[in-house]
């Protein structure tokens, strides 16, 4: 079941994201977050963009959602998209679900832009935001260090 997250949510979600911040380097986060932070970052983010869990058997296995891209008042209909799925439920289309119903939650909103930022390589990433409609906008080498190793980076653009 997809649906609107609420605060609730934060501890699953926190599980979720912090199986990545401590095995991959995906997320350039270091240190895993707490319920409390991941309840901020909700609020936060929710309170102003499209914010979505997916639910199996009760239990979240996958969120998405959009954010700020950049602060200036002239990109104010662009967006950052996030997509996260629990490791356990990987290549059973909960991210393509998830990322269709955030895109036409953002398209009703008249969101002209949507950038997926994409640490490389991740090629699952890759081919589910490529199948969505996303094009490689750019690829930055070398821009994060986790892990003892640097880190590429590449921004997909979709849009709207």
């Amino acid at each position: 079941m997809l649906r609107k997250v609420t605060s609730e949510d934060a501890g699953a979600i926190a599980q979720i994201y912090n199986y990545y911040v401590k095995n991959t380097d995906i997320t350039f986060e270091t240190e895993q977050v707490t319920e409390s932070e991941m309840r901020r970052r909700i609020l936060e983010i929710s309170d102003k963009y499209p914010y979505f869990v997916y639910e199996e058997s009760g239990n979240i296995v996958g969120y998405c959602y959009a954010s700020l891209w950049k602060k200036r008042e002239a990109y104010h209909n662009t967006v950052e998209s996030t997509v996260y799925i629990d490791s356990s439920f990987h290549g059973k289309g909960i991210g393509r679900l998830l990322m269709d119903t955030l895109l036409n939650e953002l398209k009703r909103l008249q969101i002209h832009a949507v950038i997926a930022c994409i640490t490389l390589p991740n090629p699952p990433s890759v081919k589910l935001h490529e199948r969505l409609g996303f094009k490689q906008a750019s690829c930055f080498k070398e821009v994060g260090y986790k892990f003892e190793r640097w880190i590429d980076v590449g921004d997909w653009q979709i849009l709207l």
